[in-house]
């Protein structure tokens, strides 16, 4: 068996998770739920505000507008790379 490939079946787990068995969709969704509790990826991303024509690239800023104006329209939310 030696240079052969495991194959997976990838599943589909709740919440959009796809994972290739039970203890990776676990780990992977307690991960996201510590992420979301501790907005660790605000750092990474930056709020666009076409109504207001201003750039909100400040970790507590960025948090705010995610809860207040995430849903207004022509306010992007934008990855840093």
């Amino acid at each position: 068996m030696k240079g052969e490939r495991k194959k997976h079946a990838w599943l589909h787990y709740v919440k959009n998770i796809i994972a290739a068995d039970v203890p990776s969709a676990v780990f992977l969704a307690s991960y996201l739920r510590y992420s979301d509790l501790n907005k660790d990826y605000a750092h990474a991303i930056e709020i666009i505000d076409l109504q207001k024509y201003k750039v909100i690239k400040q970790r507590q800023k960025v948090c705010l507008a995610l809860r207040d104006r995430a849903n207004v329209p022509f306010v992007f939310v934008i990855g840093k790379n």
